[in-house]
């Protein structure tokens, strides 16, 4: 495993971390702790150490399993979460941003991942009114001097860059920044990751494998579960994805994987700190933490330690 500082921050990450969305049951299956264990126990034995995961991923529910997984080996994790939403069944969320109401949130998820502080603390996918929401980043900055949060951070929208959001990320104490990137959404490089290198915050690649379809084994044909927020998509926008994904095949060189070169293409961008894939089984773990070992994957990264 290879390591990154995130930012400007005195955390050290693993460049594969472990998206936990999927534990809320918004992806076509339900966890049970026992399989969150075995999840967890090989990310840590691959020397993954970061876990993202929000407060409405099943309404905490990712958290809990998080929380019951580790409890007894925190200090080996970093841990990171978010605020701003509370979680309503269908893929629905009611908006949470005002002061009061996030220092509720950060309570629950304390109390849910049996800690006493959660590492990077996230604003969650609001937009630019929610961001300015008056007292919020004040009340935020009091939790970490509190030390319930280390670090602060923003996870924004895919709808739209939030540029807004990210150039004031300095100003309101934020230090890393969450987006979605991979090599069929390259929105990013435009100009959030610029305003991120010039403010030294870390990146958190969030979606890297597009849902999955960066691996390869999808087809136009492919259908989810109704518990699936794949389900959702639109026939024509399913049949545009694939179609990209035969595209882009012929960068995979022979014998890597592409889930794996699909990471590591993430990777090679100076801004980008870790990326932080989804996974259902521990073999998926297994390979997506493979793919920290692959040649595209520079140790000149200027976050490299």
């Amino acid at each position: 495993m290879r390591y990154r500082r995130l930012g400007k921050t005195d955390i050290r990450v693993s460049v594969i971390g472990i998206g936990t969305w999927q534990l809320g049951g918004e992806w076509g299956k339900m966890f049970e702790q026992f399989a969150v264990d075995a999840i967890l126990e090989k990310a840590a034995e691959q020397g993954v150490n970061l876990i993202d995961t929000a407060e409405c991923y099943g309404d905490h529910l990712s958290e809990k399993l998080i929380g019951q997984t580790i409890k007894g080996r925190r200090e080996k994790w970093i841990i990171a979460s978010k605020f701003g939403h509370r979680f309503k069944p269908n893929f629905e969320r009611d908006n949470l941003f005002e002061p009061v109401q996030v220092q509720e949130q950060l309570e629950e998820s304390l109390r849910s991942l049996k800690t006493d502080y959660i590492d990077l603390y996230q604003f969650h996918s609001g937009n630019d009114e929610m961001f300015d929401v008056p007292g919020l980043w004040e009340m935020l900055q009091k939790q970490v001097k509190a030390g319930k949060v280390r670090h602060l951070g923003i996870s924004i929208s895919s709808k739209q860059d939030r540029i807004y959001q990210v150039d004031k990320s300095s100003a309101v104490g934020a230090e890393a920044i969450q987006v979605v990137y991979n090599r069929l959404e390259r929105k990013p490089e435009e100009k959030v990751f610029d305003s991120c290198i010039r403010q030294n915050l870390g990146v958190l690649a969030r979606v890297p494998l597009a849902s999955g379809f960066l691996s390869g084994k999808y087809s136009k044909d492919a259908k989810f579960a109704g518990g699936d927020v794949r389900s959702i998509r639109q026939d024509d926008e399913m049949s545009e994805l694939v179609e990209e994904v035969s595209r882009v095949k012929s960068e995979v060189p022979q014998g890597t994987p592409m889930a794996q070169w699909a990471l590591a293409w993430c990777l090679r961008h100076p801004a980008v700190t870790c990326v932080i894939p989804g996974c259902k089984t521990v073999e998926q773990v297994e390979s997506n933490a493979m793919a920290a070992d692959l040649p595209d994957i520079s140790d000149d990264h200027p976050q490299a330690v």
